[in-house]
């Protein structure tokens, strides 16, 4: 059995249906990442994990116990929130052993834990600062420390670096998942941020309208998506979607795998633009560069369809120029009329 269990999991409100019956087995030492666009239902799955919210049917183990009624504070779990909620008034080491206290845990057994959450955290030095005197990184991660102190059985993050810039999210993006390894904790993550979720993960857990789209490991999603969906939510850009008949050289190159009223997926390191090449793949004109340093972006506009190319060596091609979009088969996705996946 798995060790954290969702079975036939839903949730209402009212008449509203926001989890719809989501089946999940996640196991122990695995962290897993839900994401999934605005409103998919992923912050209350994962509150309702955590018992912040009444589960409507459905049944959640854990460890082999029926956790499914048991309260937030008896789930041993710890949560670590998008806000740090952390007491202003209160030292670092008092904010990290709080619960530990009001659990009665004898002093010298908080001390040991609150010592090594501190070491393992980088975060000895400033125990006897306040909340004030850290930096936003420095503050989630004594919002982590306290959840570690717990040794709960799973570990549980809503959105936790959502606050912070973005040369603060990577460095505590490395630092959550070097925590995670030294650890082996079982962790679940939520996320909208694709890179969070392709980096960190084990398995992601993609969602959508409450319901699961499709599970598997980051590089599965993004190889093999199960549908359109999928395909476009993982990949930065996102993966560029081609109606079968807008583009005839395109669908030319697919060996008659491409449904006549599907699309055609292909993601921007599949194409490449030639300067003024004529005969090789469609003709087309570009309508912006992004020079991101290792990486160049090139819009295409390709008869009125709007692709992306992702190339990894700098163009000297400027908006308004003349172009050919060649396709690379070796990597194109096909998808019927409803946006399932054909197999290739």
């Amino acid at each position: 059995m798995a060790y954290l269990q969702l079975d036939n999991i839903k949730k209402s409100f009212g008449d509203t249906h926001v989890i719809k019956g989501v089946n999940l087995e996640i196991e122990k030492g695995e962290f897993i990442v839900f994401v999934g666009p605005s409103g998919c239902g992923k912050s209350t799955l994962l509150r309702l994990i955590a018992g912040l919210e009444g589960i409507t049917s459905g049944r959640l183990m854990l460890d082999g116990k029926d956790i499914t009624e048991t309260p937030s504070g008896k789930r041993d779990l710890a949560m670590v929130f998008q806000s740090y909620a952390l007491y202003p008034h209160m030292s670092v080491y008092d904010n990290m052993s709080f619960a530990l206290k009001l659990a009665k845990v004898p002093k010298d057994e908080i001390k040991t834990k609150v010592d090594y959450a501190a070491k393992t955290l980088n975060l000895t030095q400033y125990l006897e600062r306040t909340p004030k005197e850290l930096s936003g990184g420095q503050r989630q991660r004594v919002a982590i420390g306290r959840a570690i102190v717990r040794a709960p059985k799973v570990f549980l993050f809503d959105e936790p670096l959502s606050n912070l810039d973005a040369a603060l999210r990577g460095n505590t993006r490395v630092e959550i998942h070097k925590l995670h390894r030294a650890l082996g904790a079982t962790s679940i993550y939520v996320t909208h941020d694709q890179v969070e979720a392709m980096t960190l993960a084990d398995r992601v857990v993609v969602l959508r309208d409450g319901l699961i789209e499709q599970v598997g490991t980051p590089m599965e999603l993004y190889d093999h998506p199960a549908n359109q969906f999928v395909a476009q939510f993982i990949g930065m850009p996102s993966m560029n979607m081609v109606n079968a008949q807008a583009i005839p050289s395109f669908s030319a190159q697919t060996g008659g795998r491409l449904p006549a009223d599907g699309f055609l997926g292909v993601r921007p390191e599949g194409l490449r633009v030639h300067p003024g090449v004529q005969g090789i793949g469609a003709a087309a004109q570009v309508e912006l560069i992004e020079a991101l340093g290792s990486d160049t972006l090139i819009h295409v506009n390709v008869n009125g369809v709007p692709l992306v190319a992702r190339q990894n060596d700098r163009t000297a091609l400027q908006a308004g120029d003349a172009v050919n979009v060649e396709l690379d088969p070796s990597v194109l996705h096909f998808f019927n009329r409803e946006g399932q996946t054909v197999a290739a």
